[in-house]
């Protein structure tokens, strides 16, 4: 049973960090306490666990527009972030887990706003049919969390150009995030501000639970296991390695001839490369396939070894082009 709520915000707009901070509550979370933590990220992308990046993000337009990758440990669909955005973590032990108790509290706190919200069969929360709000969850070692995205007063515009599938063909088993209508809070109640939901929340939080809650300091938390998880979250290998294995497949025409270009990809990685093609001279073909494998799947560095294989040399602006062009 519950006896002890806490709340903490600390401001850290960084999603590696943030997500960090949310591992370290989880697992050190008190027996028979809840703890709400309401953080935001600054131009983020974030995909589910067993997500693949390359599908569910324009991870080249997020990085070249100053935007942050990140995967979180729990699952669900692809969501975008930014400032006009509030998310939350309940953190708690396993035995004291209930998610229509947690989402009771998110429920209240839209409807202390004037904003009337139900819950979905999908673990989303809609207003007017609408959903506002996404739900994942994760479950280890006896703790659990539940978490999600508050959408007050999102960028539409850059949610809908970074939450697309490239445009070459890119084959996963990894989970496919499902589209559904979204509406900012700001839409529903004019004048609605992230400020106002968060003052809410905790309003809510000891409303539901019937029980006064204490501010969780900064300055009690473990810096050296904080900034463990961080190089986690932060690493390479768990942003873009954790996907299932994928192939990935682009081809054009050129004045020169008709190219197609075949990865597979393994975590993060170009394990095999294939290069097709009808050109005159195709003596460039197989060596860009062996300068190919083992370069990480991100475009820039795909493109920096095209242009460094000397037998490319005629072809390799084209081919940049042509990688560039797919929004991987």
């Amino acid at each position: 049973m519950i006896r002890q709520l806490l709340t903490y915000r600390d401001g850290c707009t960084d999603p590696h960090r943030n997500l960090a901070t949310e591992a370290y509550l989880t697992e050190t979370v008190p027996e028979d306490t809840c703890i709400l933590y309401l953080w935001q990220n600054r131009h983020t992308v974030v995909i589910g666990r067993n997500q693949n990046a390359w599908r569910e993000c324009r991870t080249t337009l997020l990085e070249q527009e100053g935007g942050v990758l990140a995967r979180r440990l729990s699952g669900g669909g692809a969501v975008y972030h930014d400032m006009g955005n509030l998310n939350f973590t309940f953190s708690l032990p396993t035995a004291d887990y209930d998610l229509r108790r947690q989402q009771e509290v998110l429920v209240a706190a839209c409807r202390r706003l004037g904003i009337p919200a139900e819950c979905s069969g999908r673990n989303d929360i809609l207003t007017g049919g609408r959903k506002f709000s996404g739900n994942s969850f994760y479950h280890h070692g006896g703790r659990s969390f539940h978490n999600g995205t508050l959408l007050i007063d999102v960028d539409m515009e850059k949610l809908g150009r970074y939450l697309a599938p490239s445009q070459g063909k890119l084959e996963s088993k990894g989970v496919a995030s499902v589209r559904s209508r979204v509406v900012n809070l700001s839409q529903v109640q004019p004048g609605l501000t992230v400020s106002h939901m968060e003052e809410a929340l905790w309003s809510a939080f000891s409303e539901v639970y019937g029980l006064p809650t204490r501010r969780l300091e900064p300055s009690r938390l473990d810096q050296a296991a904080l900034e463990r998880h961080y190089q986690r979250f932060h690493s390479y290998d768990w942003v873009y390695g954790q996907a299932m294995p994928c192939t990935f497949s682009c081809g054009e025409r050129f004045p020169w001839g008709e190219l197609t270009l075949e990865l597979a990809v393994e975590g993060g990685v170009c394990r095999h490369a294939a290069v097709w093609t009808d050109a005159m001279d195709e003596s460039f073909a197989q060596p860009l396939a062996r300068g190919l494998e083992g370069c990480p799947f991100r475009v820039e560095d795909l493109c920096l070894r095209v242009e460094e294989a000397p037998a490319c040399r005629e072809v390799a602006a084209d081919l940049c082009a042509l990688l560039r062009r797919q929004d991987i």
